[in-house]
């Protein structure tokens, strides 16, 4: 028997949606270990080998040419350690750990909606099956009532006509009984395949279906759950990273400054040489800041678009969790009003039985009685179901 919770549970762990979500976080875990390593030196190595048909240098003495060069072997290995790079390996990492960061709560976003989908897909399967139960109840009233009917037919108290009301009237339930078979195998392959386990059969447990609780015990103040959602935190990483990537822009446009040693050997010329160095360079772009002021600019420009689409973003969020906690309390009162159709429905329904046996009231009164009551009972099930998916849409967009 498969809960709600595991039915959820088993979405998180296999869905496709969320593996790619997981690998997206690894990527991003590895980038920002990538940008680590920057702060290390840079070690390269060198090798020429040289093999000529004759020397490269010609030395004239006593009138005779002596080529030189003609081969040898040059290798060279330096390390490089960046000492100023005006800020941007620090701000590569800061934006690499934001780019962690932003995973995480897209990662938290991605399992908001599989387990949203999958409750969907779960309570789509346990409104058909209600259906089908009602289906059973008035399948099971008409089979009595044909029973009835065929007996007073045979003792001629009623006409043919009334047995065909409730022979086509059985014809209807049956086949309003293949279509909610057929639905509800075609939702259970859906649900299996999201939760990535097609080739299994899960039973589902229907118990929480019957408990509607007062949406008051769920209502939360929206500027606090604002700050407890992953969507308004992304938006404040869009801020930050915009800023550091103008401060990157511009550390581009800093003077460089780099330390290194090296070692280097050389057989030239029948000659074998060997010599270690250290050295320092320094690289001011001077003619860049002509057009990387307008970059600058253009970056800080970014910025500027990014704080006001989190201020409008951010707005928009707080009317959506109010939006949903107005549908949430609509539904509520709808459960409460399909309840008492239901009432009200099997009630009338008792009567015109009764009537019907007294024969103070027409079949068709009675079969239309039926009908009333196969409705009622459809729209409680479906104003419940309506209910439990806004409710757990407002929990999620509450931080909860």
């Amino acid at each position: 028997m498969l809960t709600l919770e595991q039915c959820k549970k088993l979405a998180v762990e296999n869905n496709v949606k969320m593996r790619n979500a997981r690998l997206e976080q690894s990527a991003s875990s590895e980038v920002k270990k990538e940008a680590f390593t920057k702060y290390f030196p840079v070690v390269s190595a060198m090798g020429t080998g040289i093999d000529a048909n004759k020397g490269m240098m010609e030395m004239n003495i006593m009138g005779m040419g002596l080529p030189l060069m003609k081969n040898g072997v040059v290798g060279a290995i330096t390390a490089i350690q960046p000492v100023f790079t005006g800020g941007r390996i620090i701000y590569g990492n800061k934006l690499a750990k934001l780019g962690e960061e932003v995973s995480s709560y897209q990662l938290q976003l991605s399992e908001d909606e599989v387990t949203f989908n999958a409750e969907q897909y779960f309570w789509q399967i346990v409104s058909l099956q209600e259906k089908m139960k009602t289906v059973q109840v008035v399948e099971t009233q008409l089979s009595n009532l044909h029973k009835d009917v065929s007996v007073s037919f045979d003792a001629g108290i009623i006409t043919r006509n009334d047995v065909l009301r409730v022979e086509l009237k059985q014809n209807e339930i049956a086949s309003n009984k293949l279509s909610l078979e057929n639905g509800i195998s075609i939702a259970r392959l859906a649900l299996n395949q999201y939760l990535g386990t097609p080739n299994k059969e899960y039973l589902l447990d229907t118990i929480p279906f019957t408990v509607i609780s007062s949406p008051l015990e769920f209502r939360m103040n929206h500027e606090e759950a604002l700050q407890k959602r992953a969507e308004y935190r992304l938006l404040g990483k869009n801020v930050e990273a915009s800023r550091v990537q103008t401060k990157m822009k511009t550390g581009e446009y800093m003077p460089q400054v780099a330390v290194g040693a090296g070692y280097v050997y050389h057989d030239l010329l029948d000659n074998k040489h060997n010599f270690a160095m250290a050295f320092a360079t320094v690289s001011v772009p001077l003619s860049g800041w002509w057009g990387g002021s307008h970059a600058i600019k253009k970056l800080k420009l970014n910025q500027q678009m990014a704080e006001n689409t989190k201020q409008s973003n951010s707005e928009l969020l707080l009317i959506q969790m109010q939006q949903l906690w107005n549908e949430l309390e609509e539904a509520y009162k709808q459960v409460k009003l399909a309840e008492k159709s239901v009432q009200s429905s099997t009630e009338n329904l008792r009567l015109n039985n009764e009537y019907y046996k007294a024969g103070t009231v027409a079949l068709s009164d009675l079969l239309d009685a039926q009908t009333l009551m196969q409705q009622s009972r459809n729209q409680e099930t479906e104003a419940k179901v309506n209910f439990l998916i806004k409710k757990s849409r407002y929990l999620q967009v509450t931080g909860r």
